[in-house]
């Protein structure tokens, strides 16, 4: 009965809390009526239950949400339940912050409305996009300030607008347009310190061994798509400054460089990555034409040049929480005994598992392994024993689900494996005990073959050889 009023106490408790938030919660239900169809500008967070960094951010989005109550409308997405709407947005990461605008009279506003001012998802990916000035560092006091500041900068420019007969400011005053003089996405507006200008001149100075990734827009200036181009290369440049360089390159005037890969239509993207040095390595651009599909285009780009993540032993519990706590799911490996394959053995197992930790990289999974028998209470959680070893399973500690490996391991078997796991298919069963055990902190593995137990010497002269005869006992 105590535990019951204690129970219902906490949810009263919990009831106010969420009543007195002046973060509004939005659902795919009501996301057009409230943010896309509204006169105010919306200041909002997607988010994921299990992400740290937004835990840290949660105290922060309600001190913005207090401060810009009744000025600019401050709410919140759970991207990881309503999937539809992180990706209608390109939002590739947790927290992503998004500013949308007036600009009620756009068509695109369902797909291009909003500018990203923040990104945050692992550790493994630190600050993969920003925004001006805000801080992307460790939550702090100075962050809901800096928020605020952003904010407060669209609506002023929004009432500015108004004022000046405008319908509203472009994606929250983040495209600009193309200027009269270019036509193309390097001429004045909001993004003119974002879009880099490229020429005959500066082009492989700037381009050829780069150390960041270029995105490089050919354009005329008559060309009336590159001219509804320009806006959103503009915001996709803006938001994708510090992690990607988008240039532009007038092919008329600048032949030399266009005739070079053989620009003939306009406008014309192409992909530089890192460390590029001629024309063989451009790629062509196949993503959208507006600033979200540049930008999620370009973030799976940026994904590529991840390192690959580590596949760490499990050699205390902090490793394992990391794996598992601090990702979407983790994949968990028992190993054999290092007498049963050696050292090279079980290098090939851990190569395997790297080769598809670089696969799987933009997923932000956890890899970790441990030898049979050394985290017995992992292992009977995990419900490992029965079929031998190695053995392997890809769990969601938020879920408190997992899928356990029982085919070939083989990169081909483990492929297919990941594949199902990576779109939701496949049998799944609860964790066993709820949770993920506590594992013993253990000496890690040095690299070596291992060593058989040294026996001692047995002296004989030790032991009663009588004979059979003479022993007195019967044979069973």
């Amino acid at each position: 009965m105590n535990q019951f009023i204690g129970l219902a106490i906490l949810a009263v408790a919990i009831s106010l809390s969420n009543a007195k938030s002046d973060v509004i919660q939005l659902t795919p239900e009501v996301f057009n009526d409230k943010v896309v169809n509204s006169d105010s500008v919306w200041l909002v967070e997607f988010f994921a239950p299990w992400c740290g960094h937004c835990k840290s951010l949660a105290p922060e989005w309600e001190k913005v949400a207090t401060a810009l109550k009744g000025v600019v409308k401050v709410g919140a997405v759970d991207a990881d339940q309503h999937k539809s709407l992180g990706s209608q947005f390109g939002v590739r990461g947790f927290p992503t912050i998004k500013i949308f605008g007036l600009d009620k009279s756009n068509q695109k506003i369902t797909k291009s409305s909003a500018y990203t001012i923040g990104f945050h998802s692992c550790r493994r990916i630190k600050c993969i996009q920003s925004w001006a000035s805000l801080p992307l560092g460790p939550y702090s006091g100075r962050t809901a300030p800096a928020i605020v500041d952003k904010a407060l900068e669209v609506a002023k420019k929004t009432v500015k607008d108004r004022l000046g007969g405008k319908s509203g400011g472009k994606s929250g005053g983040g495209g600009g347009s193309s200027g009269g003089k270019s036509g193309g996405s390097g001429g004045n507006g909001g993004g003119k310190d974002a879009v880099v200008t490229l020429t005959d001149s500066n082009f492989e100075e700037l381009v050829y061994n780069s150390k960041e990734p270029w995105l490089v827009e050919f354009f005329a200036p008559w060309c009336g798509h590159c001219k509804n181009l320009a806006p959103e290369f503009a915001q996709a440049a803006s938001e994708l400054k510090g992690t990607f360089k988008l240039g532009a390159l007038d092919a008329t005037a600048h032949t030399i460089i266009a005739s070079r890969f053989g620009i003939q239509g306009y406008p014309t993207l192409k992909y530089f990555p890192v460390g590029s040095g001629g024309q063989s390595d451009a790629q062509d651009y196949d993503g959208g034409r507006q600033a979200s599909g540049i930008v999620s285009w370009c973030m799976d780009k940026a994904a590529d040049l991840l390192p690959t993540p580590e596949v760490k032993e499990i050699v205390d519990d902090a490793v394992l929480k990391e794996a598992c706590e601090e990702s979407p799911l983790c994949i968990i490996a028992a190993l054999p005994h290092i007498l049963d394959t050696g050292a090279d053995g079980r290098n090939t197992y851990i190569k395997m598992m790297t080769e598809l930790a670089d696969k799987y990289k933009q997923r932000h999974w956890g890899w970790v392994w441990t030898e049979a028998g050394k985290q017995q209470k992992l292992e009977d959680t995990l419900g490992f024993g029965g079929f031998g070893y190695p053995a392997l399973a890809a769990v969601n500690a938020r879920k408190k689900k997992l899928a356990v490996f029982k085919g070939s391991f083989s990169i081909e078997g483990l492929g297919e494996f990941m594949r199902a796991v990576a779109v939701g298919r496949g049998s799944t069963e609860p964790l066993r005990g709820d949770t993920l055990p506590t594992v013993d902190t253990v000496e890690p593995w040095d690299g070596k073959d291992g060593e058989l137990p040294v026996e001692d010497d047995i002296d004989l002269s030790d032991f009663d050889m009588d004979d059979e005869e003479d022993s007195g006992k019967d044979e069973l």
